[in-house]
């Protein structure tokens, strides 16, 4: 995802204004730092662009799933729903709450499938954690509703998916609180940084006090402020919520590139017999950032990644051999190997995740192959893309 890819003035002024501060923390010297407050302003920018009441950075994206999680209620013994295909840190954020991972199927979104979700419920099924994977959407109207009428809480992994919607809806602002992450390969980015975000004033009171030892951030005097609850540090400095400030800035622009990009391959992949595409509930919702097709079977696809790489299309990434995206490849997930024993380990309900098999997902991500859309692409250079991607792909249909 592109956020690497835009570095110029605008992020050099935001960071240049921390540094002739000297304030790189995010909380109190209000004097030294001379109004600027750049954790602030890029909650501010970010609740307003989600159209939520409440933003509060963290230090990465997995920071955030974990401030949420907690914030949310989610602990020890509760069963959390998540999809085997994402990135390794939802189940990390899960598994640091004490919570037990319980994996439902994915269907051709990517995406957990509602009903993989109605599949895998029990009494202990505290929440559900829907992930956005490559810049589109779940079928999260069908999710939340099943939520909603279970009492379940929903908490949006939107990590990948800053910009996307669904129905003009943000993705992210559908559930008590959804997570995004701004580490180098996200749509923008703060080099490392995360946010949560709710409109539940309780999830976010608590959120905002446990990425700070338990600080109620009352008055201007952090020495005095009181604890509310038992907390961690999961802050952000102030020099990279000042990159996300001008990189949220240029957020439409991101997303306009990309959408044309993407629009111009589809096109012409269009053309080919035996391609299918990514289901998108909401096609004008989507962000762009990946191009997500399918080939006919496994060998197809693992024949197409490697005749796109040797014609000079990079960036294809094909999930089901992937080592860090989709749970085949979980081997230290799977048999547990941890640094110190986890919460989890002690449960009576915690699975043995050595013998976990997925057939439904595995016959989706067998055939997937996820494109990545450049925002630096030339004309001249997307048209070559184009060729390339087309040549090659003929050669094996």
């Amino acid at each position: 995802m592109p956020g690497f890819e835009i570095f110029g003035d605008e992020e050099r002024k935001q960071v240049n204004d921390v540094l002739e501060t000297g304030v790189l923390f995010r909380y109190g010297f209000d004097g030294a730092r001379k109004g600027h407050w750049k954790a602030r302003t890029f909650e501010a920018e970010l609740a307003r662009r989600v159209g939520v009441e409440y933003a509060h950075l963290c230090a990465s994206g997995t920071a955030a799933l974990s401030t949420a999680m907690a914030a949310c209620g989610v602990g020890a013994g509760d069963e959390v729903i998540v999809p085997p295909f994402t990135f390794v840190a939802t189940i990390e954020a899960v598994l640091m709450a004490g919570a037990v991972p319980v994996f439902a199927d994915i269907d051709e979104t990517l995406c957990l499938s509602p009903e993989g979700l109605a599949a895998v419920l029990t009494p202990a099924t505290r929440a559900v954690v829907p992930v956005h994977m490559c810049g589109a959407m779940a079928r999260i109207d069908e999710i939340k509703s099943i939520c909603d009428q279970k009492g379940l809480t929903l908490l949006e992994d939107a990590c990948q998916s800053l910009g996307a919607s669904y129905k003009g809806k943000a993705l992210g602002s559908f559930g008590r609180a959804g997570c995004f992450s701004f580490d180098p390969v996200k749509t923008i980015t703060c080099g490392e940084g995360g946010a949560m975000v709710t409109n539940d004033r309780e999830v976010y009171v608590a959120a905002d006090a446990y990425g700070d030892h338990g600080h109620d951030h009352i008055g201007n005097d952090r020495g005095a402020e009181d604890h509310l609850i038992i907390g961690a540090n999961y802050r952000i400095s102030e020099l990279n919520a000042a990159v996300g400030v001008a990189q949220l800035a240029k957020l439409d622009w991101i997303l306009d590139v990309q959408r044309r990009n993407k629009a111009a391959i589809k096109s012409a992949m269009e053309a080919i017999p035996g391609i299918g595409f990514r289901q998108l509930p909401d096609s004008d919702g989507d962000s762009a950032t990946f191009l997500s097709f399918f080939m006919p079977d496994l060998n197809g696809a693992r024949q197409a990644v490697k005749a796109l790489a040797e014609a000079g299309v990079d960036g294809c990434f094909h999930w089901y051999d992937n080592n860090w995206h989709y749970i085949r490849k979980w081997d230290h997930f799977q048999k547990m190997r941890v640094a110190a024993r986890l919460p989890v380990q002690t449960l009576a309900n915690c699975p043995d995740y050595s013998t976990l098999a997925m057939p439904g997902s595995d016959a989706i991500m067998q055939r997937a192959i996820s494109m990545q859309i450049k925002l630096g692409w030339t004309p001249e250079q997307l048209d070559q893309r184009i060729q390339a991607t087309v040549t090659a792909l003929k050669t094996i249909l």
